[in-house]
């Protein structure tokens, strides 16, 4: 009988890829709590900040063009749905971060985190451009630190 001898498998990386490769996906890792948990304290307190809008607060030059003072009902009841709207996109980002596991699927979050990473793009345009001032100079570096952190997130996991 002859000998057995170990069988080579040849490696698909050399060790230094396989280490830039374990590196950066650790690092988008390492990266993605955190940049979730800014994200969701953000969108958080500015659901607050819609919840008071909603209850009549003098803050409406802040958000939704700054055309008003005092928000009318037709905003105000936007500015519910939009808490709610919040409370979907939070989720979303904790659940592609890795530290919650509530959706159906991983799918729903990857794409979901893009998808709301695209959206706080869109939002950074639309705080940029408005008439308000103090929502421009208020709300756009809002709207860029909600983008960051939700592509942070979106690249991560």
């Amino acid at each position: 009988m002859g000998t057995l001898r170990p069988v080579m498998r040849p490696f698909k990386f050399t060790l230094r890829q396989l280490c830039k490769r374990h590196c950066a996906r650790n690092l988008r890792t390492m990266l993605s709590h955190p940049a979730a948990l800014v994200f969701c304290v953000t969108i958080g307190l500015l659901g607050v900040f819609q919840l008071a809008l909603a209850a009549g607060a003098p803050w409406g030059r802040l958000a939704w063009g700054g055309g008003h003072e005092r928000l009318p009902a037709a905003y105000r009841v936007g500015s519910l749905v939009s808490i709610l709207i919040y409370t979907v996109f939070a989720t979303i980002v904790l659940e592609r971060a890795g530290l919650i596991a509530v959706l159906p699927s991983p799918e729903i979050a990857r794409v979901g985190a893009w998808m709301i990473a695209g959206y706080m793009a869109l939002g950074i345009v639309m705080n940029a451009i408005s008439r308000s001032l103090p929502e421009r100079f208020v709300m756009t570096p809002v709207a860029i630190l909600l983008c960051s952190s939700a592509a942070l997130v979106a690249l991560g996991a």
